[in-house]
C-alpha cells in the first residue's frame, strides 16, 4: 500500500520556523519526484517545492523562494521541507505528492501518490 505522511505541522509566530516530513512507503521511493503543496481555505492548491528522484535539483515557487528548503533522503525514504522567516499567508494544509518521474514541476496533475496532509498555522 502506498503511503506518504506528512508531520511537523503546527502554530508558530510570524518570523518562525517549521520543519515538515514527508515519510513514503509502498512504492520505489528512489524512482518518484516529491514535492510540497499547500491549500489555503478558500483557495486552491499551490505548488510550493519539489525536488527530484535523485535530489539534484529543486524548484521553488516564488513565494517561498529564499525562505524554504527542500531536501531528501533516500535511504530514509523522507523528504524534508524546512520553512524559515514564516509569514501569516504561508498559513494552509501542507500535502507531500510523489510523481513517477525524475523531475516534476509544480503542477497537481504532474503527481500520482498524495498524502493527507498537516496545518500550519502562523500567527501574526
Amino acid at each position: 500500500e502506498v503511503q506518504l505522511v506528512e508531520s511537523g505541522g503546527g502554530l508558530v509566530q510570524a518570523g518562525g520556523s517549521l520543519r515538515l516530513s514527508c515519510a513514503a512507503s509502498g512504492f520505489t521511493f528512489d524512482d518518484y519526484a516529491i514535492g510540497w503543496f499547500r491549500q489555503a481555505p478558500g483557495k486552491e492548491r499551490e505548488g510550493v517545492a519539489s525536488i527530484t528522484s535523485t535530489a539534484d535539483r529543486t524548484t521553488y515557487a516564488d513565494s517561498v523562494k529564499g525562505r524554504f528548503t527542500l531536501s531528501r533522503d533516500n535511504s530514509k525514504n523522507t523528504v524534508y521541507l524546512q520553512m524559515n522567516s514564516l509569514k501569516s499567508d504561508d498559513t494552509a494544509v501542507y500535502s507531500c505528492a510523489a510523481a513517477r518521474l525524475w523531475v516534476a514541476g509544480l503542477r497537481v496533475e504532474e503527481y500520482d501518490y498524495w498524502g493527507q496532509g498537516t496545518q500550519v498555522t502562523v500567527s501574526s
